[in-house]
């Protein structure tokens, strides 16, 4: 038997099909579990109970049991336009444009290695996918790789499908952190593969072997990692980065209507950001302790904020969001709130740093009291509150440049239908 809550439903439902046991009961309640009152959790509990006693006492049917073995072989397009809409129909696109792995794109792939196409280098989580060579080199085909990845392919260099089962061996990290508790969880947790020639400035970034196209050089003005584009580190922001507020799930006003724009109309806000940072909170009931750890995350002294100022962005989980707005609490109240806890005081600075940032921000920092604390923003209004995502008690931090603002323009009718 399965026991969950029902956000989990469809990867349950894989993971009985994949295992080859479809007819394995599953039973859930409804979402969340975590950081809701005991008592209702206990209600939960009990309208239950029947449920689980008979998937605990009946037999499934066994002779559902679905065989094993890949998938059948399918023909792609190889037109990249007819490709790209192709990809997204089956449900396999991530959205970034791929490569159409033709048979002759492939065997190439594959003329590196000495090992079969049809050998098994692991089975990945969550729906036990086969991972083999072929798949391995289709996959890498997509992702645009050059030849020098085919030829790591095999021994003695440490074959890079052997790098996939290492991804897929449970036992390559620790229990908590191997790849089968990253699958299922609402942590945003992902392997981070790390390459020697992708180490240097404006990593992690696009690497040599471009196994991902770079965001659109017009809006970077050309700049290439490591030469124009000095960044000590890159972020995902490199390729590609937006998000829309989940207008739907959010007790509040969306930030567009907040900067005067009608309700319903489509806007874009445009801000100089960092990565995103989770702030993982699954006991807090009340708004309080909400903003108790969403300010513990955002007071630290290696910010931008702390002393360029800027707007940094508080990305709220809809459940977080719902906690947040549980006793009446306004969006201004919240950020009002977050802004007073998240103070750094000036002892926790170093004393360079101290002599430094009393240059650039005197008031907050040149001859201030014992006992003085910094913010995170001058004004509690520069904190960009939003409401996005899906069910899980996390949310994010995303810290931005600091001495810049945000820009939020109307989409007209044209950008619309040009799909700009």
């Amino acid at each position: 038997m399965v026991l969950g809550t029902d956000e989990f439903i469809p990867l349950a439902q894989a993971q009985v099909s994949a295992r080859g046991l479809p007819s394995l009961p599953v039973v859930t309640v409804p979402h969340p579990i975590g950081g809701i009152p005991a008592s209702l959790v206990a209600a939960k509990a009990e309208a239950i109970v029947e449920r689980v006693l008979r998937a605990l006492t009946e037999n499934p049917d066994a002779s559902r049991a679905a065989a094993g073995g890949a998938g059948p072989s399918m023909e792609a397009p190889g037109d990249i336009e007819e490709f790209q809409t192709w990809l997204m129909e089956q449900g396999w696109g991530d959205g970034l444009p791929a490569i159409p792995p033709t048979r002759e794109r492939v065997a190439r792939m594959l003329s590196g290695t000495r090992r079969r196409p049809d050998d098994i280098a692991a089975i990945l989580v969550p729906r036990l996918g086969r991972a083999s060579v072929e798949a391995i080199a289709a996959n890498a085909v997509m992702a645009g790789a050059g030849p020098s990845i085919s030829r790591s392919f095999s021994p003695p260099s440490k074959p890079w499908p052997i790098r996939v089962q290492s991804a897929g061996d449970p036992d390559h990290d620790a229990p908590l952190l191997a790849p089968r508790h990253r699958q299922r969880t609402h942590h945003p947790a992902s392997r981070h593969p790390r390459r020697r020639q992708c180490a240097g400035a404006g990593s992690p970034r696009q690497c040599r072997d471009r196994p991902r196209p770079p965001a659109d050089p017009a809006e970077r003005g050309g700049a290439r990692p490591g030469k124009e584009d000095r960044a000590t580190h890159g972020h995902p922001g490199k390729y590609s980065y937006c998000m829309a507020e989940n207008e739907t799930a959010s007790p509040w006003e969306p930030l567009s209507v907040e900067r005067g724009f009608a309700a319903g109309e489509s806007t874009v806000t445009v801000c100089g950001s960092e990565a995103p940072h989770n702030i993982n909170d699954h006991a807090s009931t009340t708004p309080a302790n909400i903003v108790t750890t969403v300010a513990s995350v955002m007071a630290t002294v290696g910010s931008n904020n702390i002393y360029l100022g800027g707007e940094p962005l508080v990305v709220l989980g809809p459940e977080h969001a719902a906690t947040a707005a549980s006793s009446g609490w306004s969006k201004d109240d919240f950020r009002c709130q977050v802004w007073e806890q998240s103070a750094v005081p000036l002892a926790s600075f170093a004393q360079e740093n101290i002599g430094r940032f009393a240059t650039i921000f005197p008031e907050g920092f040149k001859d201030r009291p014992p006992g003085a604390v910094a913010r995170v923003a001058r004004d509690w209004r520069d904190i960009m509150v939003v409401v996005a995502g899906g069910a899980g008690k996390h949310s994010a931090l995303i810290p931005t440049f600091g001495a810049t603002r945000s820009v939020t323009r109307r989409i007209t009718d044209e950008q619309k239908e040009g799909g700009r």
